[in-house]
């Protein structure tokens, strides 16, 4: 079986290898948008849950899966993806957070073989993003890797003071689902509090 297949989201198919994503200005509630500008995939963060929750939409506004906390109110744990329509995990974001690397890794939800792992680059920016006053506005950098170390892609932030920008690009998706890359890049914003 394919990768693409084993870990395919019902409704939802992602053909590009970069995308935008954007935060909204007032709350955790992003967007995804593809080459030609058209949006593919829209999350939001719900307010007021004991477990955090992202519902995440297609284009057209049909559920296509949720990523939720595996516990309660925790900024390092795991985060399940589930499509929508089977109620079935498909992946699990698992978060590794310090002060020097931020370390996101997709794993196999009945395994937990890492897929792809989304590593910060730079101890010293990751340092300075939580240490510093309004370290917050230094933006998010990433490096997507295979299991072996090769290079997938990156998530790049871009400066902005009100929302948050970031490029998507994945350069060898033959080795990593693209669905669960970009819901991290949402996830990753919101719960490291940006």
């Amino acid at each position: 079986m394919a990768l693409q297949d084993r870990y395919d989201i019902s409704g939802i198919a992602l053909a590009d290898d970069t995308y935008t994503v954007i935060q909204g200005v007032f709350r955790n509630k992003y967007k995804a948008v593809d080459a030609a500008g058209q949006t593919v995939l829209r999350g939001k963060q719900e307010l007021f849950k004991l477990k955090e929750k992202f519902p995440f939409v297609d284009g057209d506004g049909t559920e296509v899966f949720t990523v939720t906390a595996s516990g309660i109110i925790d900024i390092a744990g795991d985060y399940v993806l589930s499509d929508a329509a089977t109620d079935e995990p498909v992946v699990i974001l698992d978060n590794d957070f310090s002060l020097l690397q931020d370390t996101w890794t997709i794993r196999d939800p009945d395994t937990r073989e890492a897929l792809a792992e989304i590593d910060s680059r730079g101890a010293g920016v990751t340092l300075a993003r939580n240490l510093l006053p309004f370290g917050e506005l230094i933006p998010h950098k990433y490096e997507i890797t295979d299991p072996q170390g090769g290079h997938v892609g990156s998530i790049d932030g871009q400066f902005t003071l009100l929302k948050d920008t970031y490029e998507v690009t994945i350069d060898d998706a033959s080795r990593v689902p693209k669905e669960p890359i970009l819901a991290a890049a949402m996830v990753i914003d919101a719960i490291q509090g940006n």
